[in-house]
């Protein structure tokens, strides 16, 4: 009877423990796009130019991707807990660092480093930690663990913006108050996550850390076919959705109306496209399939679509047309997230999932040069090179890496 009702204590909390490390990539989330529609307020209130601005959109990216590509390999080692308890207590330091320096360009790029250190723990070790506490869940479908992170995550990206945003267009301290939300929120889910049990135990190793940080699976065909031209078109779709479109609309708004709410509706956009992200996610187990990359193959269709619509919206500026590309980009977005997930679920072994997982996470987030890339291209040359123009650029490459995929979609299944 004692065995039983351990048994069942075990099973209770380890039902409750993804959940617990869900909310703790929640916050790290959070805490990574927050900064996104106040990009706007920076550049006009606060003297950045648009390279500038863009750049601090991107400097979170220098955290993320080592973080990722070294705590994922780390965490395989040393178990899951050890390095993914820290991640809400740096997101909230970075939150720190930029709401002290809304007029200082090294705090404000400090602060999104950090910001970013904490999403990459969060992205490759919480997500490797969700998935294996979601198998010990009895009540959960088959295969839920790329699912709730990917959900989790939007989630984050979605509320942190909305939250953000509105916060900085009508509440006061517009440049300090969002980031005391996001502080509290990192400080209840750090707390939450100390109970959650470790799902990995550390073990011996006869190898060099060294040869732990290395992923061989990286090379499976699989990834470098299927995957690999996925992966850089989830936040590149993200950053255009929610980063690009609304500085161009800002611009539009404040020639037209003598500036309007550009924060508003940056944040509404980012809330569309991440929404829109979501809700397919919710749907995307369904759409996804081990047999086939019909699930890729989705999600690179849509994409065609939103960069075409998002080509439209650059020529016509308006709010309409601004937010239907947003919704459009955001369901590529969500689609080619969930679906490479699933695709690195399977391709990696037991002991390089979160290995595997950080490269996928790191290629996705090369998608964040996209908007400093486009301000630099369109500075150096006006009237030439233009945002319909190349959007309808990306449109075209993205069917092309539709076509890769295509002609790999049932080859090399692990």
């Amino acid at each position: 009877m004692s065995e039983t009702i351990t048994d069942r204590r075990e099973i209770e909390t380890t039902a409750r423990g993804w959940l617990l490390v869900a909310s703790g990539m929640f916050a790290v989330a959070w805490g990574g796009n927050e900064f996104t529609p106040l990009l706007v307020m920076y550049r006009l209130d606060h003297g950045f130019s648009a390279v500038v601005v863009d750049t601090f959109l991107f400097a979170y990216v220098l955290g993320i991707i080592p973080a990722m590509l070294i705590c994922g390999p780390l965490s395989d080692r040393f178990g899951r807990r050890p390095i993914m308890l820290p991640a809400p207590a740096i997101a909230a330091a970075g939150s720190i660092l930029i709401a002290l320096g809304p007029d200082n360009a090294y705090l404000l790029f400090g602060g999104r480093v950090l910001s970013g250190i904490a999403l990459g723990i969060g992205m490759a070790v919480g997500g490797s930690w969700v998935k294996e506490l979601s198998r010990r869940d009895a009540s959960a479908a088959a295969g839920p663990g790329a699912r709730r992170a990917a959900m989790s995550l939007t989630a984050g990206f979605a509320l942190g913006a909305g939250v953000a945003g509105v916060l900085a267009q009508w509440a006061p301290w517009p440049t300090h108050l969002a980031y005391g939300v996001h502080v509290v929120i990192c400080i209840v889910a750090g707390i939450g996550m100390l109970s959650v049990p470790e799902t990995r135990t550390a073990a011996a190793s006869n190898t060099r850390l060294l040869e732990d940080l290395k992923i061989p699976s990286a090379s499976h065909r699989r990834f470098l076919f299927v995957v690999l031209p996925l992966a850089p078109w989830v936040f590149g779709a993200a950053s255009v959705a929610y980063a690009v479109l609304p500085s161009l609309m800002a611009d539009a708004l404040a020639d037209e109306s003598g500036g309007g709410y550009p924060v508003a509706l940056s944040a509404a956009m980012a809330v569309i496209a991440l929404g829109s992200g979501f809700a397919i996610q919710a749907v995307g187990r369904r759409i996804d399939t081990p047999a086939s990359a019909r699930g890729a193959l989705v999600a690179l269709s849509l994409l065609v679509v939103g960069m075409a619509v998002a080509a439209w919206a650059a020529s016509v500026l308006t709010i309409a047309a601004a937010l239907i590309a947003a919704a459009v980009l955001g369901c590529g977005y969500g689609m080619a997230l969930v679906s490479g997930l699933q695709e690195v679920q399977r391709i990696a072994g037991p002991d390089d999932l979160a290995g595997l997982t950080a490269v996928f996470y790191s290629l996705t987030y090369l998608g964040f040069a996209v908007p400093a890339v486009l301000s630099a291209l369109t500075e150096t040359w006006p009237g030439v090179v233009t945002y319909p123009i190349i959007f309808g650029v990306g449109a075209l490459s993205a069917a092309v890496c539709g076509l890769v995929v295509r002609s790999r979609t049932s080859a090399h299944l692990p």
